[in-house]
């Protein structure tokens, strides 16, 4: 391991609390990796790990990895507002994200993420998936269908990385096609998917890097903006259930927690303040909650 990433493991450390029961703290064997936003899958190369640690899967376990699952989709996520809809923070997200969660749980993930669409038959291969900037997308039928059969299946959908009145309004009314009966509600502090893990004393709010700032005083805030002028300052946490009452949707709004887990290298007060504190203990959660549920 070299000088800079044990650098970074020792801040790690120094700003992660965790209970004494979480001893599962499996050591972090590396840093930070320093994002490149807009670089390896518009050049088509998804092999380029950009200095993400690999680590080897036990073939006693080959088929009982977690998989990161990214959804691709067709229509434009973000208003041309920011990113670049599905592959908003790909493949760096993913990637960082994988490797904490494989250092800190027991779970055995797949350091390869990966990128399906909705319609792929290899969704039902995987519990868990994730949809980035969902503000202006629109399901095909044949999307809506798929997705309905997956969450009723058992499958696990998490959102993430929209902002304001308008984007949520036409994330629900999609979700009205998949699920015609069933309304997002929002997820009280006490639902166990916020202390499975990580004891969340607050509902996380992450903003972009590009978005947050700190002042001089120490004080950290963020700017999102979003193109109906609405207010952003309340991030929300919405479920769907299935009739069992076992959240199948979770619905991460006003909040960007990909940003916490792609940026995480670009900005140490960054990293401690969001990535640290906020976007990996959620995600964290929310994942373990998917695989247990």
């Amino acid at each position: 391991m070299s000088d800079q990433w044990k650098q970074r493991l020792k801040r790690w450390r120094a700003v992660y609390t965790m209970p004494p029961v979480m001893v599962f703290l499996v050591v972090l064997a590396s840093g930070v990796v320093m994002a490149q936003r807009w670089g390896r899958w518009q050049r088509g190369d998804d092999t380029d790990r950009g200095g993400v640690p690999d680590w080897e899967v036990d073939s006693e376990f080959s088929e009982d990895l977690f998989t990161f699952v990214r959804i691709k989709y067709d229509s434009y996520g973000g208003y041309g507002r920011r990113g670049g809809g599905w592959a908003t923070d790909y493949r760096d997200s993913d990637l960082n994200f994988s490797l904490r969660l494989q250092q800190l749980t027991t779970l055995k993930v797949n350091p390869e993420p990966i990128v399906l669409e909705l319609t792929d038959e290899r969704l039902f291969n995987y519990p868990f998936i994730y949809i980035i900037e969902p503000g202006a997308l629109v399901f095909s039928d044949a999307e809506v269908e798929a997705l309905r059969k997956f969450c009723y299946n058992g499958g696990f959908l998490m959102v993430d990385d929209f902002w304001g009145d308008s984007e949520y309004e036409n994330l629900r009314l999609e979700l009205k096609r998949v699920f015609p009966d069933r309304d997002p509600f929002e997820v009280p502090l006490s639902h166990e998917i916020f202390h499975c893990v990580y004891d969340m004393k607050e509902k996380p709010q992450v903003p972009a890097l590009g978005a947050a700032y700190r002042m001089a005083n120490g004080q950290i805030g963020s700017n999102e903006r979003t193109r109906d002028g609405s207010d952003t300052s309340t991030p929300h946490y919405r479920g769907i259930t299935d009739d069992d009452g076992r959240i199948m949707v979770f619905i991460c709004h006003n909040t960007d927690l990909g940003d916490g887990w792609e940026r995480e290298g670009e900005a140490q007060w960054y990293f401690e303040e969001f990535s640290v504190k906020k976007a990996y203990p959620m995600g964290i959660n929310i994942v373990t909650y998917a695989m247990t549920h």
